[in-house]
């Protein structure tokens, strides 16, 4: 039997900044809201991107920063720690930087009931406006059920310099809401999920919204601009539906168990765009044929035959992924999948490329 549905009242974020520039207008943003006490969560290498405007707008608004922590370690357990050692009185908490130190922010908001905001660095997943966090409990990665940002501010500038890697990546994790929307509405035919169409027609417009304005130049400002709108909606789709259902379906635990089985894991994007391609063929998803050329006009298909999956480690991964998640319908679950995915891997063009004997 399911449970209920999900009658909660949602958050989305409150202010959203995408732009050139606003990263060196963070201080006006935060003095706006009444947030002048703040602790700051940065990435091992993030300084060397946003200073010195950020201390500049900091100071001319006279923000003051309680704490600044490096993030380097996602442990649950000392993140609890650190989160309740902070300076009393904090209006905010602040994340800089990419996923370990957005998670390590948005989690320590959670734990103390502060307003969280968040400016990625990078776009390489929709983690940053998700409401949940990716830690590590004993050593195994686990979502934990945090909140979503108070606030969002992307600044362009510092995107445009972010490696190619990371670009593919974000595009990956997009794409994959074309194999994750059809096993969440298979999952609710079968019986076994509540299905929300608000959250699948947000999951579906962040789809439209990166690919049907421009050109596929991923270093194009507009692309970018793009897919942070993209990875945004898509983060808001999670909350709506109360589940990670609009955005993660059979390729993520195909990704989740290569990380498992690889001795060098690709970026969680890269991997999910793969999958989602086979998932897509398992599936007769009729977007296959999009999927597939969104990918090879944006040059990924190239990009990631560059530095292929193993195909041992892959299979190895398909067949561990169904247990990844217990009671959770995917494509995968079906009898024939398994066997399905080894022809089409063996014989699939596009496959062939990115998943080789080595």
């Amino acid at each position: 039997m399911i449970a209920a549905p999900n009658t909660k009242q949602i958050s989305i974020p409150y202010l959203l900044k995408i732009g050139n520039g606003k990263i060196a207008r963070i201080g006006k943003y935060l003095y706006d809201k009444e947030m002048m006490k703040i602790a700051v969560f940065m990435g091992k290498n993030t300084a060397n991107l946003i200073e010195p405007r950020f201390s500049e707008t900091l100071n001319r608004y006279k923000i003051e920063i309680a704490e600044q922590k490096s993030v380097e370690s996602i442990d649950l357990d000392a993140i609890a720690h650190s989160a309740f050692a902070l300076p009393s009185g904090l209006d905010a908490i602040v994340g800089i930087g990419g996923g370990k130190a957005l998670d390590a922010a948005k989690y320590t908001a959670f734990l103390l009931q502060k307003p969280y905001i968040c400016a990625p660095t990078i776009l390489s997943n929709d983690g940053f406006c998700s409401p949940g966090s990716s830690l590590l409990v004993q050593g195994k990665r686990v979502s934990a059920r945090s909140k979503m940002p108070f606030g969002i501010v992307i600044d362009l500038d510092i995107i445009k310099v972010s490696p190619a890697n990371y670009l593919y990546s974000g595009v990956g994790d997009m794409v994959s809401k074309i194999t994750a929307l059809l096993d969440w509405k298979e999952a609710f035919n079968r019986g076994y999920e509540h299905f929300s169409d608000f959250a699948s027609m947000l999951a579906y417009n962040s789809l439209d919204l990166l690919f049907l304005k421009h050109s596929y130049d991923i270093y194009a400002t507009e692309f970018q601009r793009s897919l942070a709108s993209s990875l945004t909606t898509s983060g808001i789709a999670m909350e709506v539906a109360g589940s990670s259902r609009p955005a993660s379906g059979s390729e993520h635990l195909i990704s989740h168990a290569l990380d498992s089985v690889s001795a060098k894991p690709k970026l969680h994007g890269v991997q999910v765009a793969i999958a989602s391609y086979l998932c897509a063929l398992l599936q007769n998803n009729p977007n296959t044929h999009l999927l597939r050329e969104i990918l090879e006009k944006i040059g990924f298909w190239e990009f990631a035959a560059s530095d292929p999956i193993a195909k041992k480690e892959f299979i190895a991964a398909l067949g561990l992924a169904p247990s990844i998640k217990r009671d959770y319908y995917t494509i995968l679950s079906e009898k024939d999948s398994f066997e399905r995915a080894l022809v089409l891997i063996e014989n699939d063009e596009t496959l062939k490329r990115v998943i080789v004997d080595g």
